[in-house]
């Protein structure tokens, strides 16, 4: 077990990037393309390599400016499905005055006209096929 070890550890050191690949990951990174994760999945180095290329070839870094590495941070998330759930509200919000408003004028209708517009539940609906005795003799 310890041959398997040390031989993935010897293949890991042996391993280099250039610089450019360094350089072009971290313009990803400053882009917010990918996320330190992402990189270290992909080029499969360690957490520590990516924070050190970001250190060494990171134009905010020579500036000594803070950067949020990571390509959407949790409040981002959370502050997109609040304004996510506020328009939803609101649409919902609209539904309901629009149904409020039928419903009112449905109960005007009724009042107005004498006529019960709205159907009770255990009546059944009309097929339309039906005739009245007044339209059957046409003579």
């Amino acid at each position: 077990m310890e041959q398997i070890a040390l031989k993935s550890y010897q293949l890991r050191e042996c391993r280099y990037f250039s610089e450019d690949i360094k350089r072009k990951v971290i313009r990803d990174l400053e882009k917010n393309l990918h996320s330190v994760s992402d990189i270290c999945k992909t080029y499969h180095v360690s957490r520590t390599s990516v924070y050190r290329w970001l250190y060494k070839y990171s134009a905010m870094a020579k500036k000594q400016q803070r950067q949020v590495v990571e390509a959407k941070s949790d409040t981002q998330k959370i502050k997109a499905l609040e304004d996510r759930i506020k328009e939803l509200e609101l649409i919902v919000g609209q539904k309901q005055l629009a149904i409020d408003f039928k419903e009112k004028m449905i109960e005007i209708a009724e009042q107005r006209y004498n006529v019960d517009i709205k159907k009770k539940l255990g009546s059944q609906l009309s097929s339309g096929l039906s005739t009245t005795k007044n339209n059957t003799n046409t003579k």
